[in-house]
């Protein structure tokens, strides 16, 4: 057992053996108790000559035999070798910051200066390139700093944007500008290692959809991609809510039944809740005549015939396109206008009253909604031999608002000789919503239609309705 211990801190490595040797020559050395941590480094990096010696009446002495750099990686770890060759003539008890904020980046800004060596950005380079495979794991992330001296890492290449949605979702979306070092600049500047960067927010207001357009460069991560398209899906949704009740009180007044409950009149139309049904009104999946039908007591399925339209000719088993109803001929049909069936959409047939089969799109809601209600009404068709017959389709497109935005789409309709029967447009701050209705004899041209339209500069969602 040892009972004394002494540490030499020497200027050099050759020092460090020369003093090993002067003990040695003073004191008798134990062969089994020597170490050489300097030729030999621990798997920790850890350095240092280590001798048990016998000392005076004959008392073990453990002496540990080390330079500067050696001692301070041995006691702080792998960054105080950065600070000590950092702190240069001065040495590493010589070097003080500047001020609290330098104190309190010294360390994080240490590892980051290591983490470029391992990379090969803060070390000289090999005199030779390294093989793709051999491409170092950490060339895809960066690491930035906060104010307050938080290590953040981002994928290569992310922006303030992203750093600011790493912090904290709601920083995210109040973001208005970034320092990084003190400087200002636009937030779709790419952040390197080692920078600290201060974020601007304002206290009210959301994300931008420029952030969007990865055209603009915003936006690297997926994360912070989400998190945008997220607000903007709550910000829709509330208003879709909103809309939805504003047209069901305003039914019920007029239908004088102000004291129902919303949720029992929710209940009553098969919805788990008010805002079920809300969010339904407000997207146009629900029409406020089944709803009138259920307040007046009929069947809500007669609401649905009335909003019904297209008819077309009698079915016959021959019939050169159309839609035949399975196991029936000469039958009435008429495709429903809530979702615009077309070749080759699945599809599933609605008996109405009085006049005759509604066909619907196997994925529509109203159709999903009808036949939970009333699924002894439901029966199968399917489309006739392919023929001349056109058939309405709508396309909603949504994309940042601009001068000659709607000529521009309208020119690819004209290159894919699609015939456009009707459209609606709508403006709601810097975006600009539009429905198309156009008409196709079958859905070949439809996906690249679409992929046409989603090239159009400013376009961020082409889709069917």
């Amino acid at each position: 057992m040892d009972l004394l211990a002494l540490r030499l801190i020497v200027p050099s490595v050759d020092a460090c053996y020369a003093a090993l040797s002067a003990v040695h020559a003073l004191w008798v050395p134990l062969d089994a108790e020597y170490d050489d941590y300097i030729a030999k480094p621990k798997p920790n990096g850890y350095q240092s000559l280590h001798t048990v010696v016998r000392g005076p009446r004959g008392v073990p002495i453990e002496i540990q035999i080390r330079t500067q750099a050696m001692h301070d990686h041995a006691e702080q770890g792998i960054a105080a070798h950065w600070a000590y060759k950092e702190a240069g003539t001065q040495g590493y008890k010589g070097a003080s910051p500047a001020s609290d904020y330098d104190a309190n980046i010294a360390l994080p800004g240490q590892l980051l200066t290591l983490h470029g060596e391992l990379v090969g950005q803060g070390a000289p380079r090999r005199p030779t390139a390294p093989a793709p495979d051999e491409a170092s794991p950490f060339d895809d992330r960066i690491y930035v700093l906060t104010p307050q001296a938080r290590i953040v890492e981002l994928a290569s290449g992310s922006t303030p944007v992203d750093f600011a949605y790493a912090l904290h979702t709601e920083l995210g979306h109040h973001c208005r500008g970034a320092r990084v070092e003190g400087v200002l600049v636009p937030l779709n500047t790419p952040l390197r290692n080692g920078q600290t960067v201060e974020i601007v927010a304002a206290k009210q207001g959301g994300p931008s959809r420029d952030w969007l357009n990865p055209e603009l460069g915003f936006l690297r991560t997926q994360r912070a991609r989400a998190k945008v398209r997220a607000w903007f899906n709550a910000q829709h949704l509330e208003q879709t809510l909103a809309n939805g009740r504003a047209q069901v009180e305003k039914l019920l007044q007029r239908e004088g039944k102000t004291g129902l409950s919303l949720q029992e009149l929710a209940g009553g139309l098969g919805f788990r809740s008010a805002e079920q049904l809300f969010e339904r009104v407000g997207s146009d999946a629900l029409s406020l005549r089944q709803i009138e039908a259920h307040l007046r007591g009929q069947d809500p399925a007669a609401g649905m015939d009335a909003e019904l339209g297209m008819p077309l000719k009698a079915a016959k088993t021959q019939q050169s396109g159309g839609v035949l109803v399975v196991g029936v001929d000469a039958l009435l049909t008429q495709l429903a206008k809530c979702c615009k069936p077309a070749p080759p959409d699945s599809i599933r047939g609605f008996i109405t009253r009085g006049r005759g089969v509604s066909v619907h799109r196997a994925d529509c809601p109203n159709a999903r909604n009808l036949a939970l209600q009333h699924a002894e009404r439901v029966i199968p068709v399917t489309w006739g031999q392919p023929g001349e017959t056109a058939y309405p389709v709508d396309l909603f497109v949504e994309a940042a608002d601009r001068q000659g935005l709607l000529r521009d789409i309208s020119e690819v309709f004209s290159k894919e000789k699609i015939n456009v029967i009707g459209v609606q447009t709508q403006s709601r701050g810097d975006a600009a919503h539009m429905l198309f209705t156009v008409e196709l004899r079958g859905l070949e041209k439809l996906q690249h239609a679409l992929n046409m339209l989603r090239e159009v500069k400013g376009v961020r969602k082409a889709a069917r309705r």
